[in-house]
């Protein structure tokens, strides 16, 4: 490593004195790096594990189809019993240590992530996504990421605000790789942390997102996550369609929500413990993937055949009460996992079911179908992460459509404005006040 590099990691190391932003770059650059790599490994192993189990698909989905009806049934239930044990013999037998999710570290913690138990989940996540759960890979990606920036943080002994905007580096570099939407993933984590992370925390992020996205092209070359069609021009009466998706996806959003809510309390109602309720929620998976494989995974390829092939509004609506369900099977029994996904793929179907009905209402649409389901993505991951700045820009990256711009930030808008009257706090923000209560436990138990 030059010289020079060693230098300005020394002055990183006592804290930046004098403000030495160009040194804080250069840190975030290394971050960017290290996050990347964390996530393509996370990926790659996920891969690997999809290929062991059906060398000639790809795809969760496609392994899907390609199995029995039986082994449909008993992969997720055997998936989650083999994750609960990850999680309960891991994290019995490792300390808790610092925030157990990166947004706690960042909003209210000190940026301390304990890697062991970050290393357990992630394990725990590989066995439910590899055999089928339904929920995005992308969740423990960002995780992953986001410890390196914590533990690269630690080891230069950052105090606890040049730390956390380490974890935030880290997060932007993990949500980058996983989308491949570089701008989005750095608006996001701004969105969210706001009042923790100042405007000149921009420049860092930024540099972190620009590394990860060179490294995921360099790797896996430039694949947008959604093969998204051409959006066509839109008539001006048309934009009051789409509003009128905005308001749909505002209710639909907090509904979602909901529906994981009741599935989380009713597994904690059972008192059967981790193990069981995994296996419970995996079981419940594969009875659903019995009729409709579809459900297995984060659904990238049913998003895709929904944007690029005709779908009839019977199997839309199946298939979007059928993601839901398996969504909080998962998410409520426990499962390591991200929503953020799903939630695309619940938005997709609910827009094209709405194109369906607004075709049939004006047939004079220009639009299509598929425009409403690319609209609909974006409304409804609005309404459940409160962050709609980062929807419209992360939908505008996957398109590079300037058409589509208009009567998404409209729906956007409108769908968190109607979700946020709804339920005030975000998915994340919830997340992060239960985060809060085991931050201030673990702080009273140090005491004594």
């Amino acid at each position: 490593m030059p010289r020079f590099f060693f230098h300005r990691l020394l002055r990183a190391r006592s804290g930046f004195p004098g403000g030495d932003y160009l040194a804080l770059l250069l840190l975030a650059a290394v971050v960017g790096v290290c996050g990347a790599m964390a996530a393509l490994v996370f990926r790659s192993a996920f891969i690997g594990i999809q290929h062991a189990f059906g060398p000639d698909v790809t795809g969760m989905v496609a392994l899907a189809r390609s199995l029995q009806w039986w082994q449909r049934l008993l992969m997720p239930a055997c998936g989650g019993a083999l994750a609960g044990a990850c999680l309960k013999f891991g994290l019995d037998w490792v300390p808790r240590r610092g925030a157990d999710d990166y947004l706690e570290a960042i909003t209210m913690g000190d940026g301390v992530i304990g890697m062991r138990q970050s290393l357990i989940k992630s394990v725990s996540s590989l066995c439910s996504i590899g055999s089928g759960a339904s929920i995005g890979r992308e969740g423990s990606m960002v995780q992953l990421s986001a410890m390196i920036g914590s533990a690269i943080g630690q080891l230069l002994r950052m105090r606890s605000e040049r730390l956390r905007l380490l974890v935030a580096c880290g997060a932007t570099a993990g949500i980058t790789s996983a989308y491949n939407a570089p701008i989005a993933g750095c608006i996001f984590i701004i969105e969210l942390s706001t009042r923790e992370l100042g405007k000149e925390m921009l420049g860092p992020l930024i540099v972190a997102s620009v590394i990860a996205n060179m490294i995921t092209r360099l790797v896996f070359g430039f694949q947008p996550v959604y093969r998204m069609p051409d959006f066509p021009p839109i008539a001006g009466w048309e934009v009051f369609a789409f509003a009128g998706l905005g308001i749909v996806c505002g209710f639909a959003g907090p509904l979602f929500r909901r529906t994981l809510d009741i599935s989380r309390v009713g597994f904690s109602r059972l008192k059967a413990g981790l193990i069981v309720n995994m296996t419970l929620g995996g079981l419940g998976v594969g009875l659903i993937s019995v009729w409709e494989p579809n459900v297995w995974g984060n659904g990238y390829s049913v998003v895709n055949s929904i944007l690029h092939s005709s779908w009839g509004w019977q199997a839309l609506l199946a298939i979007l009460l059928l993601k839901v369900l398996a969504t909080a099977l998962c998410s409520g029994s426990g499962a390591v996992g991200g929503v953020f996904t799903p939630t695309l793929f619940v938005g997709a179907a609910l827009g094209a079911l709405y194109g369906h009905w607004m075709t049939g209402l004006a047939p004079l649409a220009d639009t299509g179908i598929p425009g409403y389901a690319m609209v609909g993505m974006g409304a409804l991951l609005a309404s459940v992460t409160y962050a709609p700045l980062m929807c419209i820009l992360m939908i505008f990256e996957m398109t590079l459509s300037y058409e589509i711009i208009l009567p998404l930030m409209l729906a956007c808008v409108i769908a968190h404005a109607i979700a946020h009257i709804i339920r005030p706090l975000s998915i994340y923000a919830q997340r992060s006040e239960k985060g809060r209560s085991h931050l201030l436990r673990q702080e009273v138990a140090g005491r004594q």
